[in-house]
């Protein structure tokens, strides 16, 4: 398919090209013209919202028979659903949430006199255009529309074509609020099909960052296919260590939270830690609480031993306790299920974790404030806990409105991203003086000019 004004185009560098020129254009547009668009998104999703739940039944409908058929994941299916009265309205809470933050373009992060009447600024600036590509979660379509209007980036959305209905209404309710503003109608766009995808990942002279938000084969497949710069988790191994000071009211609570709260999610944990200490104390307990919840553990034999003692034993440790392999510690089980080992130190657990995990989210469970410390730094992970389940990592949680995807590498951007990190920055460099500034008149030599470089202490742009 090519396009019209560009009969030579593809349909995907048509799009693209697009994309880039929008993202130009609201450069030039105020910043409160973005935070408007946002408000008239929340009221076109309001206005639409029993026809995009209606969208929404039919989908999981057609999900449900994948998984009949043995062609889905149900953890796929759960996070298609969007009618649950909570996941709608924080969906739509988190547009306003997004608008009401702060601007994070155009902040001065550094300045410097180079020279009399010679200053330079160092200036957050929106990325450019962003491609994100996810599986089910059709909420995703207005969680990342909300941050790049609010953030100043254009993008192109791709979601699964199991959520394919629903994210066309959602798409549709935000095109129809840009129209209502000053903002380009092809600022925020949808895609349908896998080899536009594939067209779009080869084009990085217009599309600057792509996040994909889905299975560890769709992050690997687009990481090993593209150019262009990507930001994204593959796996969500998250684990909990239960230290040999832990309180085993606080280790039932936080270990069942993060396991059972949302099994699904890439912030649920997979792997429970136990230090041998604790064996015949605390660990019963905790385990007794997640086989009530109807949690598989796999247990290797120190922890499974442990657990043969209990007299009387409990009705559901003969059906939920299963001896665990060693490729258990490397899986995301993604369901109630969970891996459990025994270690002898706090050394022995962080070396643990940063051996099997994928560096998403890690929590102690401890009431030694040196071991909470030691964790905290000795896990590298984008998100170490101490006393709280793993399930708090997550943008709307930390107060980002919502959040664009889980960063797990060591780009600009870490752990859940929200609008600090779908911005750069830029060096301005302006001069003040009558004639401008050169290079060749400094120098070491004779009569040529020294550089200053003193700070600037109020970080604000003079034009």
């Amino acid at each position: 398919m090519l396009t019209q004004d560009h009969p030579n185009e593809s349909a995907a560098t048509g799009i693209a090209r697009a994309a880039k020129e929008a993202f130009t254009v609201s450069q030039l547009i105020p910043s409160s013209e973005r935070v408007n668009a946002l408000h008239e998104i929340r009221k076109e999703l309001e206005n639409a919202k029993d026809k995009i739940l209606e969208a929404n039944k039919r989908d999981l409908e057609a999900a449900q028979k994948e998984v009949d058929a043995g062609q889905m994941s149900p953890s796929l299916l759960k996070r298609l659903d969007i009618s649950k009265p909570d996941k709608w309205n924080s969906m739509v809470e988190g547009v306003t949430q997004v608008a009401d933050l702060m601007d994070p373009t155009g902040i001065v992060s550094y300045a410097s006199e180079i020279d009399e009447n010679l200053e330079l600024y160092r200036v957050s600036c929106p990325i450019g255009v962003l491609l994100v590509i996810f599986e089910a979660r059709p909420e995703v379509v207005v969680n990342i529309a909300a941050l790049a209007i609010k953030s100043g980036n254009a993008a192109i959305l791709k979601g699964g074509k199991e959520s394919n209905q629903t994210a066309q209404l959602l798409s549709k309710a935000i095109q129809t609020a840009l129209s209502k503003t000053s903002l380009p109608s092809s600022y925020i766009q949808t895609i349908q099909t896998r080899a536009e995808v594939a067209a779009l990942l080869e084009l990085d002279q217009y599309i600057d960052l792509v996040i994909p938000r889905g299975s560890n084969s769709l992050v690997k497949s687009i990481q090993s296919s593209t150019r262009i710069p990507v930001m994204g988790h593959a796996d969500g191994l998250c684990a909990v260590y239960l230290d040999e000071s832990a309180d085993v009211k606080k280790a039932v609570r936080v270990v069942l939270d993060s396991k059972t709260d949302y099994p699904a999610a890439c912030n649920s944990a997979e792997t429970l830690i136990i230090h041998t200490e604790i064996l015949h104390t605390v660990w019963p307990e905790v385990a007794k609480a997640l086989v009530e919840a109807d949690v598989q553990l796999l247990c290797d034999s120190a922890t499974l031993s442990a657990l043969s003692h209990e007299t009387p034993s409990p009705p559901k440790f003969g059906t939920h306790l299963c001896p665990s392999a060693p490729a258990d510690y490397t899986t995301e089980h993604l369901s109630l299920k969970l891996s459990v080992i025994a270690v002898p130190s706090l050394d022995a657990a962080i070396h643990h974790i940063n051996t099997h995990s994928s560096h998403h989210t890690d929590c102690i469970v401890t009431e030694d404030e040196k071991a909470a410390a030691k964790f905290c730094r000795g896990v590298d992970s984008a998100g170490t806990f101490v006393n709280a389940s793993t399930r708090f990592a997550d943008g709307f949680r930390y107060g980002f409105g919502t959040e664009v995807g889980i960063s797990t590498g060591r780009i600009h951007a870490r752990g859940p991203v929200g609008l600090e990190g779908l911005v750069i920055y830029k060096y301005m460099l302006r001069s003040k003086g009558e004639t401008g500034h050169i290079v060749g008149e400094f120098g070491s030599g004779e009569g040529m000019r020294k550089y200053r470089h003193h700070p600037i202490t109020a970080h604000k742009l003079p034009f």
